[in-house]
């Protein structure tokens, strides 16, 4: 094996050095900076102590290979490209340089780190530490500049604690210049030789990170292009990058006019996602892992790679990638969703979904040429189709490839056999039995944002033009992603939760809080209703409202209240609106065509400002404000899920093993995409009961 790879000895500070001038480099191979602050304490504190913090490994590219370096003022062409100890070296780099680095959303954010040299202590600084004066509060200061942060640091603590003698000058002075040292600690890095194939390196790579963390098939996908076409990679972690900033914020980073980005009202773009909508369109395939065998194309019996077959596999995504990432395809896929009442995120309940429905987008425009308004039309029944069956959810591969075999039967051009499948697929999952049992069924459910059914019931009172609850305003227009309002519209409980508890003694409170128990409708509606009981206060709203008989009738249809509901008991109040749920559903989605479309949201998608994206629940601000305090335990607004978190002194939440630094990024980590982070957690507050985070914050519709 020496062919392949040495062995060599690597100082801190050559490391960082080093990647600091663009001789070593960091490719796509891995993903961003994930690790929290207190990852990169314990990094420092074990060096600290002599510990070993094991092995890097680089490439050493050839000179015509281009890398992406950790620095950005460093050079892009590297010698040596990191394939193992990117998160290490990266807090290296972090800390003793000072230099902020892009974390998994791609925000730029600095690590700071403080050490108290009388404990011998690392730790991520919280405000105690920041005001104490027995603590250099930022290692990047120090090692910036050692001699005057020690006298700083020596006059700031003997003014709060009074002179040193002359023996702790000396220990103090031995701990500091032990702690400088940390520049010299001596890192064994194993180099991959530039003789070895590009196929050894990403062999190399996946064996590597198969070990202890378990990676996604897109990830060996990722992978593979970063060796053998980096140029795609960039295009596709470019695009995934600027689906969350608008147009105005992605001139002011480039420093040039940018006048689109991906950026829309209902998704923010992962690398994965691109991926699975790339081997769709360009491979025909769905399973991701069958995808990468074919990119890697080895004979089975002997491990022979055919190379003409490879550039084959590879050629077909490079044809494929422009129409996948191209502008007016990706606005015109989204044009569909509010075409059919979705408005915002929060109602799209698996981003799998939306994915796969672009895929099919793209080949009914591309493949068979379907005319741009009939493919709108079409592809916002099939994704409505798609969410309301949970068609992608669960055994989403094997379904989406199932639907690709099917496709690709058709001829190139067949615009109207295309349409003619979709449309057959659609009537054979939407029967009368979907909507008479299996759509009232997917109702029994006390998480409305979670609920595919109950958002696409939302999305048929958008479609049908409806008002509020007892309310002349437009459901739709409430529902504006834009909006900022401080007071909107809530989900007000039709037999109130303090009535159920107090007079019909629930205590179940995923029974009390049944979606088919929510209509929407505004703050002010609701708090007038208060806890009455519906006998009370639907005579008396009907009264206050002066609604004519016409306009009543609407009312009972668009909210689906079954004929004197307020009589009903609770249990058969649930199950008659449910079915009625259904029938509304059902109705808006026939009558979707072209001429019945929702065409409220025409405006450019990727400047538009969106409210549940105005705080992302950055654990640190929600501490600093007074929201939350170390220990709080946050468990979701949802009953029905059992994980939990804790507050850590580190300003981060931790759920099991893993750290997060915001709410947002807590949610999409146990798989809640289309709820704000603020609107998942609660504060358990044990005996108490449980609050939100923030109280200032008015519950929207779709939660």
């Amino acid at each position: 094996m020496s062919e392949i790879f040495k062995f060599g000895d690597w100082t801190v500070q050559n490391l960082v050095d080093q990647v600091d001038s663009g001789v070593i480099g960091l490719p796509d191979l891995q993903r961003p900076f994930v690790w929290p602050n207190t990852k990169v304490r314990d990094l420092f504190d074990s060096m600290y102590r002599g510990y070993p913090v094991g092995e890097l490994m680089f490439w050493n590219v050839a000179a015509e290979e281009e890398t992406r370096a950790i620095s950005r003022d460093a050079a892009r062409n590297a010698a040596h490209q990191i394939i193992d100890g990117q998160q290490r070296l990266t807090s290296l780099y972090a800390v003793i340089k000072g230099k902020p680095v892009r974390d998994a959303d791609y925000r730029e954010r600095s690590i700071v780190i403080a050490f108290n040299p009388f404990t011998h202590k690392f730790e991520v600084p919280s405000a105690a530490i920041m005001r104490s004066a027995s603590w250099i509060q930022n290692l990047s200061e120090f090692f910036a500049s050692p001699i005057p942060s020690r006298r700083q640091f020596i006059a700031k603590f003997e003014e709060a604690n009074g002179p040193l003698d002359d023996e702790q000058k000396d220990t103090l002075e031995t701990t500091l210049s032990h702690l400088y040292d940390l520049r010299n600690y001596l890192f064994k890095v194993v180099e991959i030789l530039a003789t070895a194939t590009k196929e050894t390196v990403a062999d190399i790579f996946v064996r590597i990170n198969s070990e202890g963390v378990s990676l996604k098939a897109y990830d060996f996908i990722l992978t593979w292009l970063s060796v053998f076409w980096p140029e795609g990679r960039d295009e596709i972690e470019d695009f995934a990058r600027a689906s969350r900033i608008t147009a105005e914020r992605a001139s002011e980073l480039a420093e040039r006019n940018v006048a689109w980005t991906p950026r829309n009202h209902f998704v923010k773009v992962d690398t994965g996602q691109i991926i699975r909508v790339l081997v769709a369109i360009g491979q025909n395939r769905a399973k991701l892992g069958d995808a990468y065998n074919a990119l890697l194309a080895r004979d089975r019996a002997t491990g022979a790679v055919d190379l003409e077959r490879q550039q084959g596999e590879l050629g077909r995504l490079k044809s494929a990638l422009p129409l996948v990432l191209k502008p007016l395809h990706w606005d015109e896929f989204i044009r569909c969703l509010p075409a059919v009442g979705f408005r915002s995120r929060r109602m799209v309940t698996s981003d799998t979904n939306l994915f796969s429905s672009y895929a099919i987008w793209l080949l009914g425009r591309t493949r068979y040429g379907v005319d741009l308004a009939d493919l709108r039309v079409l592809i916002g029944r099939w994704f409505y189709m798609s969410q309301l069956t949970s068609r992608y959810t669960g055994s989403g591969e094997t379904q989406l490839q199932k639907d690709l075999d099917r496709i690709e039967q058709l001829p190139a051009g067949a615009s109207k056999k295309f349409e003619n499948l979709l449309e057959s697929v659609i009537a054979s999952e939407l029967t009368e039995d979907f909507w008479a049992y299996r759509m009232p069924d997917a109702l029994i459910s006390s998480s409305a944002a979670l609920s595919p059914s109950y958002q696409c019931y939302l999305a048929a009172l958008n479609v049908l033009d409806a008002d509020l609850f007892m309310l002349a305003g437009k459901v739709r227009e409430w529902m504006d992603p834009a909006s900022t309002s401080v007071k909107g519209v809530e989900g007000h409980h039709l037999f109130p939760r303090k009535y159920q508890e107090a007079v019909l003694g629930a205590t179940d409170v995923k029974r009390i809080n049944q979606v088919a128990n929510f209509a929407p409708t505004d703050w002010d509606t609701n708090i007038w209703i208060s806890d009455r009981p519906p006998i009370e206060y639907w005579p008396a709203l009907r009264l206050k409202r002066s609604m004519s008989d016409a306009d009543l009738e609407r009312q009972m249809y668009w909210h689906a209240l079954p004929n004197s509901w307020e009589m009903l008991t609770y249990d058969e109040f649930l199950h008659q609106r449910r079915l009625l749920m259904s029938s509304v559903t059902r109705d808006a989605f026939r009558a979707l065509s072209q001429e019945s479309l929702v065409t409220t949201d025409q405006e450019n998608t990727a400047a538009a400002a969106f409210a549940d994206e105005l705080d992302s629940g950055d654990v640190g601000e929600l501490l600093d404000g007074g929201f939350l305090e170390v220990g709080d335990i946050l468990v979701p607004s949802d009953p029905n899920s059992l994980v939990e978190g804790v507050i850590l002194e580190d300003r981060v939440i931790q759920i099991g093993d893993q750290m997060y630094g915001s709410l947002n990024d807590a949610a999409y980590s146990v798989g809640v995409t289309n709820v704000p982070g603020l609107e998942f957690w609660v504060v358990d507050g044990g005996s108490e009961g449980r609050r939100p985070v923030r109280s200032d914050l008015s519950q929207d519709i779709a939660s």
